[in-house]
């Protein structure tokens, strides 16, 4: 039987609380998840981050605090979101990419598997910036 809370040392060795959700993901105390958002099993969502109503993040996922997944968002299996990057509404984030620190995703982007967004890129639905198409 898997634990309701875990607790886990951060980097700056601060004790955080995550309480698991009835699939398997781990919600920081003090982040906010929509009633409706699913996260993931072993998917992670750290304190000051924001997920919005009917977004999905995938197994394994990691939102990093201060990341918004706006609503309807979709995160595939592997998906990293950097410290304060935002997710648009209907956005698509394929498996195994890499949203940087203060990233943009606009609402209804896609980004594709294994891309990497760098640190305060903007990705924009229909056009192509930093090398992404969306």
């Amino acid at each position: 039987m898997l634990r309701k809370y875990e607790e886990f040392e951060d980097e700056t060795g601060r004790v955080v609380r995550y309480q698991r959700g009835a699939s398997g993901g781990l919600v920081a105390s003090g982040a906010e998840v929509a009633d409706d958002a699913r996260i993931g099993a072993w998917a992670w969502v750290d304190a000051g981050a924001r997920v919005e109503s009917g977004a999905s993040i995938g197994e394994h996922g990691w939102v990093e605090g201060g990341a918004v997944i706006g609503p309807r968002a979709h995160l595939a299996s592997r998906v990293r979101v950097g410290r304060d990057a935002v997710v648009g509404a209907g956005a698509r984030v394929g498996a195994r990419a890499e949203i940087g620190a203060g990233a943009r995703v606009a609402a209804g982007a896609v980004v594709p598997e294994d891309a990497v967004v760098p640190d305060g890129a903007v990705v924009a639905r229909g056009r192509e910036r930093h090398g992404l198409a969306a």
